[in-house]
């Protein structure tokens, strides 16, 4: 038997397999990256593209939900929805213009997926997010201000509500929301409204006793997405409402969407 080493580069065999193992590795992962938002939507064609291929899609994957269900990947399902807006130009990926009051158009900052309409839940399956007063055991760091009895103040200066109570992460030990009770307008009567407050878009000034907003103003707070119900917040729930915020930092105001230069 000849020598196997004799006229063979090891180190360039080596080279070789990883390179081919590599292209392998990026094929499999430019696979697995289709399993959602695909296929891709042709604006010039008005079709979806014929990429459903196996060269290019995955084989649907079944994941089973810790509390229940399954759901596939790819679903073979895409966002139907009809956008409140229109293209400031005909080329393809132009911007696009909200129709309407562009607070609720749900485009730019201000779009939101359509996710479950259930609450996120914790291990035992009851639901993550939940209000102080029905969450025992949680309470707010004495080193800390408690927004609690606060204003809530908009961008145009003007007092919208006050905070009656702080939403809090379960799991992560974090608040989410702030819970406003909005203040009532001159004839109203009955039931108070109660809107949250994502606390990424609050910003808490104990000296002054506040808690400034500035992605809304003042008047917008009554048009928050509601809850379903008082104590729970769906998925969808809080997309909408963190997409509420969103489009007021571009939206609610006019001169926000004016080029600063």
């Amino acid at each position: 038997m000849g020598e196997i080493t004799g006229t063979l580069d090891v180190a360039q065999v080596v080279l070789y397999v990883f390179w081919i193992f590599f292209a392998g590795l990026i094929f499999y992962l430019r696979r697995e990256d289709r399993r959602e938002g695909y296929p891709l939507y042709s604006e010039p064609a008005n079709a979806f593209k014929d990429d459903s291929g196996l060269i290019f899609i995955p084989p649907p994957k079944v994941f089973r939900l810790p509390h229940g269900g399954e759901v596939s990947a790819p679903s073979g399902k895409y966002d139907d929805r009809e956008p409140h807006a229109r293209k400031v130009a005909p080329w393809p990926g132009a911007p696009l213009e909200p129709i309407g009051d562009p607070m609720l158009a749900g485009v730019g900052p201000g779009s939101f997926a359509e996710r479950q309409d259930a609450p996120d839940k914790m291990i035992d399956g009851s639901p993550r997010i939940k209000p102080m007063r029905a969450a025992p055991g949680f309470s707010l760091a004495a080193r800390e201000p408690d927004p609690r009895g606060m204003t809530v103040v908009g961008a145009d200066g003007i007092a919208a509500g006050s905070v009656t109570d702080a939403w809090v992460d379960r799991m992560e030990v974090v608040i989410r929301y702030l819970e406003v009770e909005l203040a009532a307008k001159s004839g109203d009567a009955g039931t108070k409204q109660h809107v949250l407050l994502p606390m990424n878009f609050a910003r808490v000034d104990r000296r002054r006793g506040i808690v400034s907003v500035h992605a809304l103003m003042s008047r917008h707070f009554a048009m928050v997405p509601k809850l379903a119900t008082a104590e729970q917040v769906t998925l969808l729930e809080e997309d909408k409402i963190t997409a509420f915020y969103g489009a007021g930092t571009l939206y609610a105001d006019p001169k926000r969407t004016e080029a600063w230069i």
